[in-house]
């Protein structure tokens, strides 16, 4: 898997207390990705930004079963994985932790009840699904500052990787 790796500009380094491992899906309806909007009032400031549903890896859990049971909880869709797309390494500075992002493409196989589970699903305000070319444009747009910056830098390279993925045509995606 091709790896990118990112530096938190927004913050002062103090140095890592932690790593978390993430697992995030570009999951692809026939109209488009879903994209999450979050909001946020917190350490790091009062933000509204998108976000590709997602999260922690819990323990003796593999990065690929983490993104079928988050797609799960925040958006109510049993979701097949397809292939990883990139692994993105950023951090965030201003609580000392480093990620290990690894983004799949994954595909809707049954609609289920979403039940959120961490207090990063209290964020979501909504879910839309955007056609991938829009969602580029949204990210472009997307505030440089802040968690909003931290996201549109990890996620918007993800997204042009995705698109080259699929307008490659390696593979049926839906």
């Amino acid at each position: 898997m091709e790896r990118l790796t990112l530096k938190d500009e927004e913050y002062p380094f103090t140095g890592f207390t932690h790593t978390r491992k993430i697992a995030r899906a570009i999951l692809l309806f026939p109209e488009g990705i879903a994209i999450h909007t979050l909001h946020r009032d917190d350490k790091f400031g009062n933000q509204t930004y998108l976000e590709t549903p997602g999260g922690g890896v819990d323990e003796g859990e593999s990065f690929e079963e983490a993104v079928v049971r988050e797609c799960l909880e925040e958006t109510g869709y049993q979701v097949e994985v397809i292939a990883p797309i990139l692994e993105v390494e950023d951090a965030y500075n201003l609580i000392g932790r480093k990620n290990i992002n690894r983004y799949f493409l994954c595909r809707p196989i049954k609609k289920k009840e979403k039940h959120f589970a961490s207090l990063g699903d209290t964020y979501i305000q909504h879910t839309d699904i955007v056609p991938l070319d829009e969602l580029i444009s949204l990210y472009e747009k997307q505030d440089n500052h802040g968690v909003a910056g931290l996201v549109k830098r990890r996620e918007l390279p993800v997204l042009l990787k995705a698109r080259e993925l699929l307008c490659a045509q390696a593979f049926s995606v839906l």
